[in-house]
């Protein structure tokens, strides 16, 4: 009988041994006898489990259908709170530096906005975002904040601000919003949402399908365990010795695999960490030199010492300087890289005016700007703080600007906006240029891309590579948008994290 049951046992090892991958965690679970009982157990369970849902299931479809219509006025009311909040923001801003602002590419910033206006406590007219309309009557309204049809007044410092905006931005579908009772009111605003009702879950045979299923099949599939449980006892301890055997006489061939791979990865790690060391001790070689050439090159063709003699070493020379300037900012973009990536790359995070430090690079770039006819301003600049380091953002925002103005052509448009929004403050720097394609995204950021264009002057493809692991680093991001071939170009976006 023994035997028997061992020549048994060892075909039905041969059928686990040669059959799906699927079947073998399951002949290892019935090796043990505690992972069996564990199993059969919790099948059992879900047996159980199954059977309450499925008379349950009914109860619950007629609540759920109104929590569900109540959470979609919940969540309506919340966004419609953040798009009014946003446009209200936006006319504060606008009220405090209307001279500033008036005439201003908004539209770019925040599309839905159509008109600001400001009146003070008496009702007298102050300001207005389209400075060639008509004055508008000041709204009357009770409290601080009111809504009305495409558009939106509160009153803020002793002054009143009315902000018109297209009524489409709040157009939620399966709810309403209006002034009188609703299913719950909206933050901070006089509006209360509606909700649509919600249908029902559906109740045919294939929702259920799954639980009776498990009803049916866990109580198969739990004997079938105990079953071969039970004959699998006969034949444990062999095959406990079998296996420890096997065991024995492959251990040192799998230690040796194991120490031989731990020592290629140090080798790797190691190669590569000396790659990084080398590059990154190498500034002083290479820049020395490079500023002694441009150095040289300067004073040959002022004419320092004199006529330098034939005209055409002045003109050699200012190529020697071009050359060797356009070399050192190729070189010191790689070096930078390398210092980043080996850790040498100090940052000292502080409190820094996001919009200052926008503007202050915007107008370091005017003269590059100017030069091909293209119109380069900071369109909106909302006032606020982030924590980063100042010579880090410098540089990225820097870095950005530089491409925009790379990749649009003569008389053409870059825009840069700065608002703070979700706890973060942020830079958008869009263009009017060929824009991006999506594979061209997918591959932005990797060191030594880049995008050639016909007619652009491209440099060594770190511009994009530094921008994003400096943010990664301060703990914000670097994104990219735009169709390729669009009219509306690329937009390049900095997250920071606000203060």
């Amino acid at each position: 009988m023994a035997e028997a049951t061992a020549r048994s046992l060892d075909r039905l090892d041969g059928f686990f041994a040669s059959g799906p991958s699927l079947v073998r965690p399951l002949s290892r679970i019935g090796r043990s006898l505690r992972l069996t009982l564990l199993l059969c157990a919790l099948l059992i369970s879900a047996s159980l489990i199954a059977c309450v849902l499925l008379e349950t299931r009914q109860v619950g479809m007629g609540a759920g259908s109104e929590t569900a219509r109540l959470q979609h006025a919940r969540d309506v009311a919340g966004a419609a709170a953040a798009v009014l909040d946003r446009y209200a923001r936006m006319g504060r801003v606008f009220a405090q530096s209307p001279e500033q602002y008036r005439g201003a590419d908004l539209g770019r910033a925040e599309p839905a906005i159509r008109d600001i206006a400001v009146w003070d406590a008496a009702g007298n007219f102050l300001a207005r975002l389209d400075a060639t309309a008509p004055a508008l009557p000041r709204p009357e309204f009770a409290g601080t904040r009111a809504v009305f049809a495409g558009a939106l007044a509160f009153r803020d410092a002793g002054r009143i601000v009315e902000v018109g905006f297209d009524p489409v931005s709040l157009a939620f579908p399966g709810a309403s919003l209006a002034s009188g009772a609703g299913d719950t009111s909206v933050p901070r605003w006089p509006l209360t949402v509606t909700a649509a009702a919600v249908a029902g879950a559906p109740s045919g045979w294939t929702h259920t399908l799954p639980l009776y299923a498990l009803l049916v099949l866990a109580p198969a599939v739990a004997a079938a365990f105990l079953a071969v449980l039970l004959v699998g006892a006969f034949e444990r301890q062999a095959k406990a010795a079998r296996a420890i055997r096997a065991l024995k006489s492959t251990r040192p061939v799998e230690a040796k695999l194991m120490v031989r791979l731990a020592h290629a990865e140090r080798g790797a790690m190691e190669a590569l960490r000396a790659k990084s060391e080398f590059m990154a001790h190498m500034s002083h070689e290479l820049r020395t030199p490079l500023n002694a050439v441009i150095g040289f090159s300067d004073i040959i063709a002022r004419d320092i010492y004199g006529e330098p003699g034939h005209p055409k070493y002045a003109e050699y020379a200012r190529d020697i300087g071009a050359a060797g300037r356009a070399l050192h900012g190729r070189i010191g973009d790689i070096l930078d890289f390398a210092n980043i990536e080996a850790g040498h790359y100090p940052l000292t995070e502080d409190a820094v005016e996001l919009a200052e430090l926008t503007r202050a690079c915007v107008e370091d770039h005017q003269g590059r700007a100017f030069s091909r006819r293209i119109s380069l301003s900071l369109a909106f600049g909302e006032p606020g703080r982030v924590r980063a380091d100042p010579r880090a953002l410098t540089r990225i925002l820097s870095n950005l600007l530089t491409n925009a103005l790379s990749y649009t052509a003569d008389g053409g448009i870059v825009r840069a906006d700065v608002r703070f929004m979700d706890g973060a403050g942020i830079v958008t720097v869009s263009d009017s240029g060929g824009g991006f394609s999506d594979a061209e995204r997918s591959r932005a950021g990797r060191p030594f891309t880049r995008f050639d264009r016909p007619g652009t002057v491209t440099g060594a493809g770190l511009g994009l590579a530094i921008a994003m692991e400096l943010a990664r680093r301060m703990g914000g991001a670097v994104r990219l948008s735009g169709q390729d071939g669009a009219s509306v170009g690329a937009t390049m976006e900095v997250r920071l994290p606000r203060l």
